[in-house]
């Protein structure tokens, strides 16, 4: 009785330990990882801030969070007409204890469509609410320098989406992007804000993947998490001026993908980014008809939602036929997850969304944030730890 309960024991050991590596194995396989460590200042929202809402047309209210969950929270908050000029902001990065400043502009312009300069670009996606990731891949790349400024000269940062949700630093990233916008307009380049699905979400008052952080921020401010991106948050107004398609240098960016049924339309980059700002806080429903505002709004085959090139259904022929409907030479996409920046379609699309470490946590396989490079028409996988190879 003694050995068989002691063999029974054996093999349940055994099995769990089987079992265990396989789960492993799928992991791993699927790009995944485990996450351990977690530090406890994610959640500290002493010096959170700033949020930002108009009070009216010409006055914003500027709130930051002060106090701890054991003294209580209250508002720092000042009124400022919303022309001022010199409104200088801050934000505090809790898990280092930085500081970056800013100052607020509420004259949003929408964004061009179309460069052409021949200028370096370096694009990065699914950044997924990672401050001190986001920041230490553009230090490491020296598109700014270890004070923060921009030093990319006359280049263009890409960000293709999904820069919110799944982490505790959204407020730090969308602050930043707002930063270095202004920082290299000053010296002639560009920071290019390619909206998201989850940006969507976000405008569209759809927080299943945001962190529970914000609840707390929302109910703090004396409202509902909604309201931190809708039409009356200064950073709600700012995304919503921002493009969901644009071509740069020859190469189309968006965040999910361009669906071959784009060639079936005579309709211009503008056009696209027209129809989908003017639904951004409207979520999508299929309708009967089958029209152009129908594909570029679309959950599953719009451009910030489309998944085409990656499920081995689609010729080489269908992947030139949507980038040719807009003059392009290729599409760099992020949406759809890779184990690395990768080349697909003989080059016609670049595929670089990739497992970015988290702030707050550890992860098992340890994940390295990449992003592509494309330097006089050669293009290049670059790495948060300053690694640079052609692909």
């Amino acid at each position: 009785m003694k050995k068989r309960v002691i063999q029974y024991f054996k093999n349940l050991f055994g099995t769990i330990i089987v079992l265990s590596l396989v789960g492993i194995l799928i992991i791993i396989s699927l790009n995944g990882s485990f996450e351990y460590g977690n530090n406890p200042s994610r959640l500290n929202l002493d010096n959170e801030g700033p949020y930002i809402f108009y009070k009216n047309d010409s006055i914003l209210t500027i709130n930051y969070i002060r106090g701890n969950k054991s003294d209580g929270f209250y508002l720092d908050k000042k009124e400022y007409t919303s022309n001022s000029k010199n409104i200088v902001a801050n934000c505090y990065f809790p898990l280092d204890s930085t500081t970056f400043n800013f100052t607020v502009k509420s004259n949003f312009e929408t964004p061009k469509t179309i460069y052409n300069d021949k200028q370096p670009i370096m694009a990065i996606s699914d950044i997924e609410s990672g401050y001190k990731t986001f920041r230490d891949f553009l230090i490491t790349n020296k598109v700014i320098d270890k004070n923060l400024h921009w030093t990319f000269k006359k280049g263009h940062l890409v960000l293709i989406g999904d820069f919110v949700d799944r982490g505790f630093s959204t407020t730090q990233v969308l602050w930043f992007i707002y930063k270095l916008e202004q920082e290299a307009k000053k010296q002639g380049g560009h920071v290019h804000f390619i909206i998201g699905n989850h940006e969507l979400y976000n405008m569209q008052g759809k927080y299943k993947s945001a962190s529970y952080k914000y609840y707390g921020v929302a109910s703090i401010l004396g409202k509902q998490h909604h309201d931190l991106y809708d039409k009356n948050s200064f950073i709600g107004k700012w995304i919503s001026s921002k493009n969901s398609l644009e071509l740069i240098n020859g190469n189309l960016f968006t965040h999910g993908g361009i669906h071959p049924d784009f060639s079936n339309y005579n309709i211009t980059i503008d056009e696209v980014n027209q129809i989908n700002r003017a639904n951004y806080y409207q979520s999508y429903y299929p309708k009967p008809q089958k029209n152009v505002n129908q594909l570029i709004i679309s959950s599953k085959n719009g451009i910030c939602w489309y998944r085409g090139y990656f499920n081995g259904n689609l010729s080489q022929q269908e992947v030139e036929k949507g980038i040719n409907a807009f003059n392009a030479q290729t599409v760099v996409v992020g949406h759809t997850l890779q184990r690395k920046v990768t080349k697909l379609y003989n080059g016609k699309v670049y595929a670089i969304d990739v497992k970015h470490p988290k702030d707050y946590n550890k992860n098992w396989p340890r994940k390295t944030s990449e992003g592509l490079l494309i330097q006089n028409n050669r293009y290049f996988r670059v790495s948060s730890t300053g690694t640079k190879e052609e692909i």
